[in-house]
This record gives C-alpha cells, sequence and structure tokens, in this order.
C-alpha cells in the first residue's frame, strides 16, 4: 500500500510541473526580452578576475592619478629645496627711468655776496642692468657676486637740449650676509626636506595600495551582487515550481490551505527578492565600472577567485616592516624636528641678536662707456647689525616656554600614536591569520548546505517535511554561499591592509617601491 502511495506521489509530482510551467516561463521570458534590448547597448564584456581589476584600478583609475599628482607636489618641493645649495644667477634692469623736476640752483653774487636762487627745469633718463650671482652658505648666510653699468642722460627743458651723459659701472662687487646668532634655517632645511620627501615617496606607495583596497570591495561588492542574483533567479524558479506542487497538492487534499498560502508567500517574496538583487548587481557593477574608468557601455563580470594563498605572518616582522617603511613613522619623525626647531627659534629672537654684512667692489664713473672701467676705484663696506634686548616684560622667556612645552606635548602625542599603531598591527596581523582557516570553513559551510538543501528539496518532493523546513534549508543554503564570498573578501581585505600599512607583499617576499623617475616625466 505505502509502494502505491509513493507511485502516485510521484506521478503527481510530475504532471504538477508538466502542467503549471506557465509562471516562471513568462517571467524568464520577459527578462530574455529585457537582456536582449539591453544587449543594443553593451559594446565590450569583460570577465575579470580580481589581479586584471586590481591592475586596471592602479594604471587607469582617477585615484592613481590623483596619487601620482601628490607625489609630484612633494618631488618638486624637493627639488626646490636642492636649488638653494645651488648658485642662483639673475639678470636685473631698468628700461628706462624717466625723472623730471625743477632744480633749485644757489648762487652767489661776486660784487654784492648775496646769494640768488636760480631753477633749472632738468629731467632725467636712466638705464640700467646688472648680473648678480648668489651661494647660499651652509652656516644660513649667502654670498653674492654682481656686476652692473648705469647710464643716466640729463636734458634741460626738452629732449633737444641734452646736458650731459654719465656711466657708473660697478665692475665688481662682492657682498657677505651672515648672521651670527640666529637660527641656521639651511641646517633645520637638511634635516627635514629629506625626510618629507621620503615621506612623499611612501604616501604615494600608501595611497596606491588605498586604490587596491578600494577595488577589492567594490569588487567583491559586485561578487556577492553576482552570487545573491543567482542565488535569487534559482529560488523563483525553484519556488515557482514548487508553488505548483502545492498547489496540485492541495487540490487533493494532502496539504491545507496554509501550507498553500506559505508556499504562494514564498514565491511572491523571490520575485521580490530577485527584483532588488537585479538593481543591486547594477548599482555594484556600475561603481566598479566607474572607478575603473570605463563607460557605461562596458559590462563586466567578475570572476570569483578560488582559492586563497597560504600566508602566516609574524607579528614581529610586520611590525618591524611597518616602523621601516610606514609614512606616519616619518611624519611623526618630522614633527618631532619641527618642534625642535621651534624651541631653537624662539630662544633665538629672545637672546642677543648680531647680522654682519661685509662688502668689497670696484666701481668708476665717466663720461664714456669705455672710460667707466678704466682705473676702477676699490670700495669696501662692513657693518653689524646688533639687536639686545633689554626690557619685553617676559614675552622672549614666554614665547620659549610656550615651544618648549609644544615640543614635550608633540613628543607625547608621537608616543601614543606609536603605541596605538604597533598594537593595530598586532590586532591586525592576529585577524589576518584568521582568515584562511574562516575561509576553509565558510567553504566547507557551504558544501554542507548546498547538499542539506538537495537532500531537504528530494524529501519535500516525496512530502517528507513541510514547506517550513524546506524553506529553512534554502535559507541556510543562500546564507552560506554569500558568507564563502564574504570570507573570501575579508581575507583579502585584511592582507592588502596589512600591505598598505607595513608597504610588503608578503607573497613575493618583496618591499613595495615605484618607478619614481618615471612618475615625474
Amino acid at each position: 500500500m505505502n509502494k502505491i502511495m509513493k507511485i502516485n506521489t510521484w506521478l503527481l509530482t510530475c504532471i504538477i510541473c508538466i502542467l503549471f510551467p506557465a509562471r516562471g516561463m513568462w517571467a524568464q521570458t520577459n527578462q530574455e526580452t529585457a537582456d536582449q534590448n539591453s544587449q543594443e547597448y553593451i559594446l565590450y564584456s569583460y570577465n575579470l578576475t580580481l589581479e586584471e581589476v586590481l591592475h586596471l584600478a592602479t594604471t587607469q583609475s582617477n585615484e592613481s592619478l590623483r596619487a601620482r599628482n601628490s607625489y609630484q607636489v612633494g618631488y618638486w618641493q624637493y627639488r626646490s629645496y636642492k636649488a638653494n645649495f645651488l648658485p642662483y644667477l639673475s639678470f636685473t634692469s631698468q628700461l628706462p627711468e624717466f625723472s623730471r623736476k625743477i632744480v633749485d640752483v644757489p648762487s652767489i653774487d661776486p660784487q654784492t655776496g648775496e646769494v640768488r636762487h636760480d631753477y633749472s627745469s632738468e629731467f632725467y633718463n636712466v638705464f640700467s642692468g646688472g648680473l648678480s650671482l648668489q651661494q647660499n652658505l651652509p652656516t644660513g648666510g649667502s654670498v653674492t657676486v654682481s656686476s652692473s653699468l648705469q647710464r643716466v642722460d640729463r636734458f634741460s627743458g626738452s629732449f633737444n637740449n641734452h646736458q650731459s651723459t654719465e656711466y657708473l659701472s660697478t665692475a665688481l662687487n662682492v657682498r657677505l650676509r651672515q648672521s651670527i646668532f640666529g637660527v641656521n634655517e639651511m641646517k633645520w632645511d637638511r634635516k627635514i626636506e629629506p625626510l618629507k620627501y621620503e615621506e612623499a615617496k611612501r604616501t604615494y606607495i600608501e595611497n596606491m595600495e588605498n586604490v587596491n583596497q578600494r577595488a577589492i570591495q567594490l569588487f567583491f561588492n559586485m561578487a556577492i551582487a553576482q552570487q545573491r542574483l543567482a542565488i535569487a533567479e534559482f529560488n523563483h524558479a525553484n519556488n515557482d515550481t514548487l508553488y505548483n506542487i502545492a498547489a496540485g497538492r492541495y487540490e487533493l487534499g494532502t496539504i491545507g490551505e496554509n501550507d498553500l498560502l506559505q508556499s504562494e508567500l514564498a514565491y511572491q517574496n523571490a520575485l521580490k527578492k530577485l527584483n532588488d538583487d537585479r538593481l543591486n548587481l547594477e548599482d555594484a557593477e556600475n561603481r566598479l565600472r566607474s572607478y575603473l574608468g570605463f563607460n557605461e557601455r562596458v559590462k563586466l563580470n567578475v570572476v570569483i577567485p578560488e582559492n586563497v594563498p597560504n600566508v602566516k605572518l609574524d607579528v614581529e616582522q610586520v611590525l618591524q616592516l611597518s616602523l621601516e617603511n610606514n609614512p606616519d613613522m616619518i611624519t611623526y619623525e618630522t614633527q618631532l624636528i619641527e618642534a625642535q626647531k621651534n624651541v631653537a627659534q624662539q630662544r633665538a629672537n629672545r637672546g642677543f641678536q648680531a647680522n654682519l654684512n661685509v662688502a668689497f667692489g670696484l666701481n668708476q664713473q665717466a663720461t664714456g662707456l669705455f672710460d667707466s672701467y678704466k682705473d676702477p676705484r676699490d670700495m669696501q663696506t662692513v657693518s653689524i647689525g646688533l639687536t639686545v634686548p633689554i626690557l619685553d616684560w617676559g614675552r622672549g622667556k614666554g614665547m620659549v616656554k610656550m615651544a618648549q612645552s609644544n615640543e614635550e606635548l608633540v613628543r607625547r602625542q608621537v608616543d601614543q600614536s606609536r603605541l596605538d599603531f604597533q598594537q593595530d598591527i598586532s590586532l591586525n596581523v592576529r585577524q589576518f591569520n584568521m582568515q584562511e582557516q574562516q575561509f576553509f570553513i565558510a567553504a566547507k559551510a557551504d558544501t554542507i548546505a548546498q547538499k542539506r538543501y538537495d537532500v531537504a528539496k528530494q524529501r519535500y518532493l516525496i512530502d517528507k517535511i513541510t514547506v517550513t523546513d524546506m524553506n529553512n534549508a534554502q535559507l541556510d543554503r543562500d546564507e552560506a554561499r554569500v558568507g564563502y564570498v564574504q570570507a573570501l573578501y575579508n581575507y583579502w581585505r585584511y592582507y592588502y591592509e596589512l600591505r598598505a600599512l607595513s608597504q610588503y607583499d608578503f607573497v613575493s617576499g618583496k618591499q613595495l617601491d615605484a618607478d619614481f623617475d618615471s612618475l615625474v616625466d
């Protein structure tokens, strides 16, 4: 009798599947029509792996271009600093300068001895030019070597009344400027500027790793959206079949109305989920496509990685690499040096100050151009400027104390930041080392959930379990499948976070670097 009932149930199931396929076929036909219409706007279609997405992101995304521009700012700032140690040649000129005025010409009458004042309308036309070569010194001063020539034409009343022409030549002028007790800016620049340039290079590598992390996030967002849509399409078709089976059983009286309504509700929810997941996939694809620099006529499909590399990280190794390579460490060192410079500056401003100026040159004056260079006369200048604070009501002392307090504050902040950095590294390494096991657990759970669903479906078809049990098995299978992709994402997210912090590729065993010369071509 039981065998006869099983045969009848099996025949009933087959009949229902044959008689009630219309709902699923209609939905599939509409989707195929929509897909055909959308294909008219697609010119290119790419199946992208994770490695290909990372390559595209680092070569053509806007974020990678911004990282390059940021590095170029640091590069040219460093070039400007290096140029301060090289001679600077300049040419200055004045072509021409007009000066018109009434000149008071006093004279004494030889007969009466009275002083008379006659006025003469005169104006001048001045041409001048000169070359100057300046060299900054390691002591903070500068040496300037210059040569100049000036021509002065004097007129009276009009241009037709030319009075005289004079030439003033300075064949050579050597000038030394040096602060005796002031802060040596060149000395501090030699400490700070190379650090800033190294920070710019390390920041560029960090920014490119941030590009990778963003690409990984968008890649797996789309991968999860693809997976959810595939699940939704399967569930929609499956729930349509199960609803038809439930309707047939209800007609035969083998299930109640509650089970029928539950099957219908599951079908409607599956249809709603299908529509939502289509929109979610479209949004995820648009975001990835935009990030990679493609337009809307490119169709993307991501290929989910099948496994992960077997990498185990040592906390001490990662911490040491991070302390050596991370740009934040250079930033902290620069902040300390700048705070020390500020203390030295305030101390110099408070105390006795002196500036030395020494100049030596050769000059001559004549009415002819070549004559102005004959038998030049020497000229010398020596001056020492002094500033001696007498009474400032404690202002200088206050500025020094403020700078010292700021230095101590910076030092404490840097120490705390370094401690927090080390703790974050330790936590991130432990979290990463768990991800491989988490991935294998998720993969195993996905396999088990799929097998459980297959068994539950077979048992439901022969009416051995309720629709609730069937739905629970389906939900567990869906969550396990998405959990598998999420575990992949977590692995690569933690790995690239540690890559960015340590600037080291643990898979290939190489320190991250870049062709910096090509970035400024």
